[in-house]
């Protein structure tokens, strides 16, 4: 097996490509190690200690190295542990039960919309899965809709996406740009 590797327009963040399927739908992004226990290959990652953030994607995982630390000395771990996770057929996520789902309230990240709103959401929705996602993705990243309020969308970044020099234009100049453009009813995109 061979992982490859991609630089993102995050510094901090290197895409991995193991050659096969990561996540057969959606993404999951963890930002901690309490939020790394669900996974035993993001645990692992997040062992290294250097590491603070971990995505996965359809085909990829994002890496997420901490201030001050250099890829030279980290990859080589991170794709020493993609590859014994991958070859021996680990699962992706630790099996649950019942106990462990908490249900809460919509909390301050979910937006929400106006049940009038549903079938400018609905365009909003396609937008994202066929056009932004994928394009997001190829940089190591993701896009979680949040909601949509008087013309206003909110979007969530992850992966490489967050925290990258330039996800504010990306955001602004591409995303928004983007939905304007196919939804007139948007004024805005803004950060969730």
């Amino acid at each position: 097996m061979f992982i490859e590797t991609e630089s993102t327009p995050n510094p901090a963040t290197l895409k991995f490509l193991p050659g096969q399927p990561v996540m057969e739908v959606g993404s999951r992004e963890f930002r901690s190690d309490e939020e790394a226990a669900a996974s035993p290959l993001a645990e692992a990652l997040f062992s290294l200690g250097d590491i603070t953030g971990v995505l996965f994607g359809r085909d990829f995982i994002a890496v997420t190295a901490a201030p001050g630390v250099g890829w030279a000395a980290l990859k080589p771990q991170v794709v020493a542990m993609l590859l014994d996770h991958f070859v021996s057929g680990a699962p992706l996520f630790h099996p649950g039960s019942a106990a462990g789902i908490a249900v809460g309230g919509e909390d301050e990240a979910h937006i929400g919309h106006d049940p009038a709103d549903a079938e400018v959401v609905d365009q909003i929705l396609d937008l994202i899965e066929t056009r932004i996602r994928p394009a997001v993705a190829n940089d190591g990243g993701d896009v979680v809709y949040r909601g949509f309020r008087e013309g206003v969308v909110y979007l969530s970044m992850q992966g490489a996406c967050s925290g990258c020099p330039s996800s504010t234009a990306t955001l602004k100049n591409g995303i928004e740009n983007l939905i304007r453009h196919y939804v007139p009813e948007v004024n805005e995109v803004r950060a969730a």
